[in-house]
C-alpha cells in the first residue's frame, strides 16, 4: 500500500503567515494509516504535522489533516509526500503539565492556561516580559427586556467559570486545548448559564492564539435576555503615555486589507507647537518618541497640559456602519471620531515594549459587535472584544407571535395552508441552539507598523488554507458521483453558467437585502414575494431557509467542482451557522434541526434533515476544524432523537406509530440523514455499531418488497435494523432533495450491499417514468412527483449505471425543461426567466435585482441537479 505521486497543494486565497490546518484525500488502499507526510517547498522541506481524520473500509486512508506553523514568507505552492518522513522544526509547540495549570510554549510565547476557575488564560509572556494577563470571558445578563422607551434596566456581570481542560492536541507543530465551562454571576443576582466551549490553537513559532468560542443558549426566553457577551484581556502598559499606542481597524480597501485608526494616549501630533518632526513620526510608526527633554521646549515644558486619552470604543450597531468615540476618563464626556461602513473587526493596545492585538472574525457581517479599550493611560489597559455588543438592545429569543389560537393539530395544518408554518405551542424555542465564533489574540514585542496590522486583520477575516485542485479530489473518489467544471460543450457551458448565475444571485443577495447578524449571517432566505420585491421574511415557512432543499450540499459541490474561493467561505459561513443555529445541542430536541421559518429555531418540525451530518462532512474534512467535528459526533446514534418526536405526528394516519424500543423512519430524508451520521462515525474513529447500522439498513432497504418505494420502514433501537415486511408504494417528493441522492451515491461506490443497488436504482428510475410504466412496475401511478429538475438527477444516475441512452434523453428533457410537476406550480418552467430585472421605486428599500421564480428551493434543486447531470449524462 503507498501513494508514490505526491499531491500539489495551493492557497484558497491569499497566503497568510499564520499557522494553516488543512486536509487532503486519498484514493482506496494508497496510503496506510501508519504512514509518515512530508511537506517539501520547491527545494526545502517544511515542517508538518499530520493525523488520519477518516478511513476507507479497507483501512487506508481516506482523509488526512495537515498544520503546519506560520511561515515568515509563505511559498505559492507546496507538495504533500506521504511515506516521508517529516522535517523536524526549531521551534515546537511544547506543553508542560504543572499542579494548577498547563503552560504551552509556541517558540515565541507561552501561554498559561489554568486548569480551571474565571480564567482562560493567566498570563502570556514574550521574550521574558509579560504581555498580557486574565483572558476572561464576560457576559451580562437582564431578567427583562431592554425597553422600547425611556426607563433601564438593571444588568448583572457574569463571568465565564472553566470546569474541565483537555488536551485535543499537543504538538509538535500544533496544540488545541479545549476548555469548557458556564457564566456565573461575579455578585448578587443573575444565574449560572450559558455553557461554553472555547478551544485555543497554537502553532510552532506563532505569536498569536486562535480562540474559537461556542456557547450554546440554556436560557428561558421570558426571563433571560442576554445584554452582553465577550472575551476580555488586560495589557500592562509600563511606556510614557506618549509611546502607548492604540489601532483599531476600518473597512478594507481594494486591496483587501484595511485602514487603521492611529492614535497614541499622549498625541504630540497637531499640537499648536511642533515637538520635532522625528518625534512626531516616530508617534505615528509606533516606534519610540525619545525623551521628553529632547523635544522642543515649547512642547516638553507643557506635556501635562496635554490630555490622556484613556478608553476607546468602537461599535458596529449594522453591516453599514459603526461609530469610534474615545474619553480621557470615566466622569467626562465622550468624543466622537470620524466613523466609516465596515470595521475589519481587528486592534492593538501596547507600546514600544509589547502588546496586545485582539480581534473577532466576521466582525461587521455578526453585528451587533463591538471592541472596548479601557485604562490605557493607567498601568493596566482592558481590551474587549464583544461577540454581542452592550450598545444594543439585550438578545430577545422570545417567539414572535402569540400562537394565533393554534391550539390543536387541527388548527396548526391549517395554519400550513395560509402561512407555510408548522407552529406548535412551546416549540418555537431557542433553548439549546449555539453560536460559534472565531477570534485572535496576538502578543506583539512592540507596537507594529501599518502594514503588519493590515496583515494581522486580513489573516484573521479570511485565514489561509491549503487546497488540492478539484481533479485531485475528484480523483481520491471522495463524496460520491461528481465531476470538475467542465465547458468543453454547449450543453455543459450552459450548465455551467446556470450554476454561476445561482451562485451570483445568492452573493448578491446577501449584500444586498443585508442577510447579515449574530444569528442570520450564514443564512439566506427560502422564497420571494413579488408583489412587495422583498423576500418573504415575515411569512412563516417562506422566511430562513435552514438548510430546505440542501443548498449546503449544492454549494460544496461547486467548490469540490471549481476551486473557487468566494464559493468556500459562502459555504463555511452557512455551515457555521445551520450546524449550530438551527440545530439544538442540549434539552429534549439535542440532535434534530429546525425546519425553515421566520426564527431559525421558531418552526416545530425539529427533524434530522436539518441536522443532517451531511451538511458539515466537506467542512470538516477540507479543514479538520474540531468543533465541526464535535457536531458529527454529537450525530452518531441520533436515530434515538425520535423517540422524543416523531416528525409526521400531526398527519399520520395508520397505526405503523413507534413503541418504547421502535419507531417509524422515513426511508428518504430521514434514512438519509442516519446513513450519512453512521457513515460519519465509522470513516472518522471506527465506530463498530454505526458501521454495522450502516450496512445492516442498507441491506434491509434492499430486502423490502418495494425497496426505497416503501416510504418508511420500523427501526428497532436495540438491533438497529429495519423490519422488512412491510409492503407499500409511498413516495415524497422531499425524499431525495435532503442528500439521499448524495449518500446513496458514496455508499454504493463505498461497499457492495446486496440489493441496496438495485433497490435505489428502481427508485431513480421509477420517479420521472411515465404513468404508464410507473403501472407496470408497481402496480399503480405514483402521486406527489414534484421538483422535477431536482429529480431529474435520479433519471439521470440510473441512466448511467445502466447504460439506457433513452433514460439518458429523458433526464436531459427534465432537466432543461422541468416539466410534470405534480405539486408545485411555481416551478421554473420557462428558459426565459434565467434573467435579473432591475426594479426601482418607492415600494423598495433600494435598488432590487429580482430573479422571477427563483428561490432557494431553486438554487438548491437546479444547482444538484446540474452536478448529478453533469457528471453522468450531459453531451
Amino acid at each position: 500500500m503507498g501513494y508514490e505521486v505526491s499531491t500539489a497543494l495551493n492557497w484558497l486565497s491569499e497566503p497568510r503567515p499564520t499557522g494553516v490546518t488543512w486536509g487532503v484525500p486519498w484514493p482506496r488502499s494508497t496510503v496506510a494509516p501508519d504512514a509518515p507526510f512530508a511537506l517539501r517547498c520547491q527545494e526545502s522541506e517544511v515542517p508538518v504535522q499530520s493525523w488520519v481524520t477518516a478511513t476507507w473500509p479497507d483501512g487506508s486512508v481516506k482523509w488526512s489533516a495537515h498544520a503546519i506553523g506560520p511561515q515568515p514568507d509563505p511559498a505559492g505552492s507546496y507538495e504533500l509526500v506521504p511515506g516521508s518522513i517529516p522535517a523536524t522544526g526549531e521551534q515546537v509547540v511544547h506543553l508542560v503539565e504543572s499542579q494548577d495549570a498547563l503552560t504551552v510554549h509556541t517558540g515565541a510565547v507561552s501561554w498559561v492556561l489554568p486548569h480551571d476557575g474565571p480564567l482562560l488564560v493567566r498570563k502570556a509572556e514574550r521574550d521574558g516580559r509579560e504581555i498580557v494577563r486574565d483572558v476572561r470571558l464576560v457576559s451580562l445578563w437582564q431578567g427583562e427586556p431592554t425597553p422600547d422607551g425611556a426607563g433601564t434596566v438593571a444588568r448583572h456581570e457574569m463571568r465565564g467559570h472553566v470546569t474541565t481542560l483537555t488536551v485535543e492536541h499537543a504538538g509538535p507543530v500544533r496544540a488545541v486545548v479545549r476548555l469548557d465551562g458556564r457564566h456565573e454571576p461575579t455578585g448578587p443576582g443573575g444565574r449560572s448559564w450559558l455553557p461554553f466551549t472555547v478551544r485555543l490553537y497554537f502553532y510552532a513559532g506563532a505569536e498569536d492564539m486562535r480562540v474559537v468560542h461556542t456557547f450554546l443558549w440554556d436560557g428561558e426566553a421570558e426571563r433571560d435576555f442576554l445584554a452582553g457577551l465577550g472575551l476580555q484581556a488586560d495589557v500592562p502598559m509600563p511606556d510614557e503615555p506618549h509611546d502607548r499606542h492604540v489601532r483599531l481597524a476600518g473597512p478594507a480597501g481594494d486591496d483587501h486589507l484595511p485602514g487603521f485608526l492611529t492614535e497614541a494616549v499622549r498625541g504630540i501630533t497637531g499640537l499648536r507647537r511642533d515637538p520635532g518632526e522625528s518625534f512626531r513620526l516616530a508617534q505615528v510608526a509606533g516606534r519610540a518618541c525619545g525623551p521628553v527633554e529632547e523635544w522642543a521646549d515649547t512642547v516638553s515644558r507643557r506635556v501635562h497640559l496635554i490630555p490622556q486619552w484613556t478608553d476607546w470604543t468602537l461599535d458596529q450597531a449594522s453591516a453599514d456602519g459603526f461609530t469610534l468615540r474615545k474619553r480621557t476618563g470615566p466622569g467626562c464626556g465622550w468624543v466622537t471620531i470620524p466613523a466609516s461602513t465596515r470595521a475589519a473587526g481587528y486592534g492593538y493596545v501596547g507600546g514600544t515594549v509589547g502588546g496586545l492585538g485582539f480581534g473577532l472574525r466576521d466582525f461587521w457581517k455578526l453585528h451587533p459587535t463591538r471592541l472596548d479599550i479601557r485604562g490605557a493611560a493607567t498601568p493596566t489597559a482592558t481590551a474587549t472584544v464583544w461577540m454581542w455588543s452592550p450598545s444594543a438592545p439585550a438578545m430577545d429569543l422570545r417567539f414572535y407571535h402569540d400562537g394565533l389560537g393554534q391550539d390543536d393539530y387541527a388548527q396548526q395544518l391549517e395554519a400550513l395552508e395560509i402561512t407555510y408554518e408548522d407552529y406548535e405551542p412551546g416549540f418555537g424555542s431557542a433553548h439549546g441552539i449555539a453560536r460559534t465564533h472565531e477570534l485572535v489574540l496576538r502578543a506583539y514585542a512592540g507596537t507594529p507598523s501599518a502594514q503588519r496590522l493590515a496583515q494581522d486583520a486580513a489573516a484573521l477575516n479570511d485565514p489561509p488554507l491549503l487546497v488540492c485542485s478539484p481533479q485531485r479530489l475528484h480523483q481520491a473518489g471522495i463524496f460520491g458521483d461528481w465531476a470538475p467544471a467542465d465547458r468543453s460543450t454547449a450543453e455543459r457551458a450552459e450548465i455551467e453558467d446556470r450554476l454561476d448565475f445561482l451562485f451570483g444571485f445568492y452573493t448578491g443577495q446577501q449584500e444586498q437585502r443585508r442577510w447579515y447578524g449574530f444569528w442570520d449571517y450564514g443564512d439566506v432566505m427560502h422564497a420571494y414575494d413579488h408583489d412587495r420585491h422583498q423576500w418573504r421574511y415575515d411569512v412563516g415557512g417562506y422566511a430562513w431557509d435552514n438548510s430546505e432543499l440542501s443548498p449546503d450540499l449544492w454549494l460544496w459541490h461547486q467548490f469540490l467542482r471549481t476551486g473557487r474561493a468566494d464559493v468556500f467561505r459562502f459555504a463555511e459561513a452557512m455551515t457555521r451557522h445551520t450546524g449550530e443555529v438551527d440545530v439544538y445541542h442540549l434539552g429534549r430536541w439535542k440532535g434534530l434541526g429546525t425546519r425553515h421559518n421566520v426564527q431559525h429555531w421558531g418552526c416545530s418540525a425539529k427533524q434530522l434533515r436539518i441536522s443532517s451530518a451531511i451538511y458539515r462532512r466537506h467542512y470538516y474534512y477540507l479543514t479538520a476544524d474540531e468543533r465541526t467535528g464535535q457536531l458529527l459526533a454529537e450525530l452518531a446514534d441520533a436515530e434515538r432523537n425520535f423517540l422524543e418526536l416523531d416528525p409526521t405526528r400531526k398527519v399520520r394516519t395508520d397505526v405503523y406509530t413507534p413503541d418504547r424500543n421502535a419507531l417509524a423512519v422515513g426511508l428518504g430524508t430521514d434514512w438519509g440523514a442516519l446513513a450519512a451520521a453512521w457513515l460519519t462515525a465509522w470513516e472518522r474513529t471506527g465506530d463498530g455499531p454505526a458501521r454495522d447500522k450502516l450496512l445492516g439498513t442498507m441491506a434491509d432497504i434492499g430486502a423490502l418488497p418495494q425497496g426505497f418505494l416503501t416510504g418508511e420502514a420500523l427501526l428497532d433501537l436495540d438491533t438497529g435494523r429495519f423490519d422488512t415486511t412491510r409492503d407499500q408504494i409511498a413516495v415524497s417528493h422531499l425524499s431525495a432533495v435532503f442528500g439521499l441522492v448524495e449518500i446513496c451515491s458514496e455508499l454504493i461506490s463505498l461497499q457492495e450491499v446486496p440489493g441496496f443497488t438495485e433497490a435505489w436504482l428502481r427508485y431513480c428510475r421509477l420517479y420521472l417514468a411515465t404513468p404508464e410504466e410507473q403501472e407496470a412496475a408497481v402496480g399503480r401511478r405514483l402521486t406527489g412527483i414534484s421538483l422535477i429538475q431536482a429529480h431529474s438527477r435520479l433519471t439521470a444516475y440510473a441512466a448511467a449505471h445502466l447504460r439506457d441512452e433513452s433514460l439518458a434523453q429523458r433526464a436531459w428533457r427534465a432537466f432543461h425543461h422541468d416539466i410534470g410537476d405534480q405539486l408545485n406550480t411555481n416551478a421554473l418552467q420557462r428558459q426565459a426567466l434565467w434573467s435579473l430585472t432591475s426594479i426601482t421605486g418607492p415600494a423598495v428599500l433600494a435598488p432590487i435585482d429580482e430573479a422571477p421564480f427563483v428561490s432557494t428551493n431553486d438554487a438548491a434543486q437546479y444547482g444538484l441537479a446540474a452536478i448529478q447531470n453533469l457528471a453522468l449524462i450531459a453531451p
